[in-house]
């Protein structure tokens, strides 16, 4: 039995076991005060005690079931003629275990064949195994459950305090999640630090891990250069634009068409940026390039790339914009044309001054959204690693360099491939503390006008 069907066999189990605890706490519901509890909270009361201990055998089965079946069938005697290197001997059981899961797959292992019959038979014996745990444990707890089922039994309080559980437990993995990243980023990149000098690293002006060079210098600009200044040249006027015509202009109905239209750049994938800017807007800018004078330009180029996310990038502060001014009380709207003032200036010394505090907070998370990028830098700035104020050459950013070094076939113990874990924590401190300014900024935005 499969795990999937296995999975669908308890939450079966559990449904039964819901409607069997509710018809016997609705024939216990003799008058109003009767039951502590109704009788759809010893329903869920049931069902958890039926899924819960089945699904914890169940994933703890899975985890031990692979090795179980892996001894089974080195020790099966059609193994006695495997290779002895772990290496060939472990190529030829995943070709054994392919060619069990799928007969027509392609194998590289002759002696793979003569396998499967033991594979299969392993797999065969240690499922049966985990689905007759899996079964008893149902029924074990639904046995207990169902003895629960009294009047005085809170089975509310039960069920409520394993949902809050069920939250909590998510919570502290999100956390936990994070902290791991953290961690995994310090330990890594102090183990680069051990070998290149941080003061190199963060000053330096070199970047060519091939050769031993660490200044991240360049690439820290690069990132600078593409993601905060043309990016947001780009996508800071067009987006509050935007956002004060959808506000201020627009009617109802135009509002509901641009609005939904103009979101869709947010939902756009990036690698499709990426390809717009490679194919279209990089040769239109070295075309130009060409035409005022410039000699041999690079198709690869820092404009390109930060054009195309700057355009990625308008919803981000074009939201937040629409937010904030559209959350400006209507008194003042009105107290200030009641004062003589046109509509521009209105929103010129009344809506923009109000609503400051949002835009900006849309902004820092547009700046954040921008400078941790890849595919638009990948497909259309380039690899060069160059201090240059020159847009028309190409750069290369932080996170492009975290890509390259991690790729291929990469030894994880020299400097060059742990300068990518270095590189990611400078990135992960500086994107914190952009949202840290953009919260505190929001919460300037939330104040309440009298």
């Amino acid at each position: 039995m499969t795990s999937s069907a296995l999975f669908l066999l308890v939450a079966g189990l559990g449904l039964i076991g819901w409607l069997v605890a509710r018809a016997k706490a609705q024939k216990l519901n003799t008058g109003r005060g009767a039951l502590h509890s109704r009788p759809g909270h010893h329903g869920w009361h049931l069902a958890l005690w039926i899924m819960v201990p089945a699904l914890i055998g169940l994933v703890t089965w899975q985890s031990v079931s692979p090795g179980l079946i892996h001894q089974a069938v080195l020790a099966d005697p059609t193994a006695a003629s495997l290779p002895m290197m772990d290496m060939e001997r472990n190529a030829v059981l995943s070709d054994a275990y392919a060619l069990a899961a799928n007969p027509n797959a392609a194998v590289f292992n002759p002696d793979a064949q003569k396998l499967v019959g033991a594979v299969q038979a392993a797999q065969s014996k240690f499922n049966l195994f985990g689905a007759l745990i899996t079964l008893l444990l149902a029924f074990a707890g639904g046995a207990f459950g169902y003895t629960r089922i009294t009047a005085a039994f809170p089975a509310r309080t039960h069920v409520e305090r394993v949902v809050l559980g069920g939250l909590l437990l998510a919570s502290l993995l999100a956390i936990l999640t994070t902290g791991g990243i953290i961690a995994s980023l310090l330990y890594e990149t102090g183990l680069f630090f051990s070998k290149v000098s941080p003061t190199e690293f963060l000053f330096g002006l070199h970047w060519s891990p091939a050769n031993g060079s660490f200044g991240a210098v360049p690439l820290f600009w690069g990132t600078i250069f593409i993601g905060a200044i043309i990016a947001m040249i780009v996508a800071i006027p067009l987006g509050l634009m935007s956002a004060i015509y959808l506000t201020q202009y627009a009617s109802a109905q135009m509002r509901r068409v641009l609005k939904p239209l103009l979101e869709i750049l947010a939902g756009i994938p990036t690698v499709v940026y990426g390809y717009f800017a490679a194919l279209t807007v990089a040769p239109m800018i070295r075309d130009f390039a060409s035409a005022i004078g410039m000699a041999n330009p690079s198709t690869e180029s820092a404009l390109a790339a930060g054009l195309v996310m700057g355009i990625m990038i308008i919803p981000f502060v074009s939201s937040m914009a629409d937010d904030s001014i559209a959350a400006v009380p209507q008194a003042m709207r009105d107290g200030s044309l009641a004062m003589g003032a046109t509509r521009s200036e209105t929103i010129k010394r009344v809506l923009i001054p109000a609503a400051l505090p949002g835009i900006v907070a849309g902004v820092m998370l547009a700046i954040s959204r921008a400078i941790g990028e890849t595919m638009i830098v990948v497909m259309a700035a380039g690899a060069a690693a160059r201090l240059s104020a020159n847009p028309f050459d190409s750069m290369t950013t932080v996170t492009f360099q975290i890509v390259q070094l991690l790729t291929g076939d990469q030894e994880f113990d020299s400097p060059k491939t742990l300068s990518a874990f270095a590189l990611g924590l400078v990135l992960f401190v500086v994107t914190l503390a952009l949202n840290i300014i953009a919260l505190r900024v929001v919460k300037r935005f939330r104040e309440a006008y009298e």
